[in-house]
């Protein structure tokens, strides 16, 4: 049962997939927070231009 755990502890073959799964959900996390703030400033800039192109008449500027 001894030489059972003194194996069971050196076994490392689960390790790598935990690695992996740990940076898979960083790379997700940090995906996220770059959509929201991409999104935010999207959404700011398309309200602006919208604003801009309603105040002009399509002749303005020949």
């Amino acid at each position: 049962m001894i030489k059972f755990f003194k194996n069971f502890r050196k076994d490392e073959d689960g390790a790598v997939t935990v690695d992996w799964v740990v940076l898979t959900a960083a790379v997700v996390a940090l995906a996220g927070a770059a959509y929201t703030s991409i999104e935010t400033g999207a959404t700011g800039l398309t309200a602006s231009t919208g604003t801009y192109i309603s105040g002009k008449a399509p002749t303005d500027g020949l």
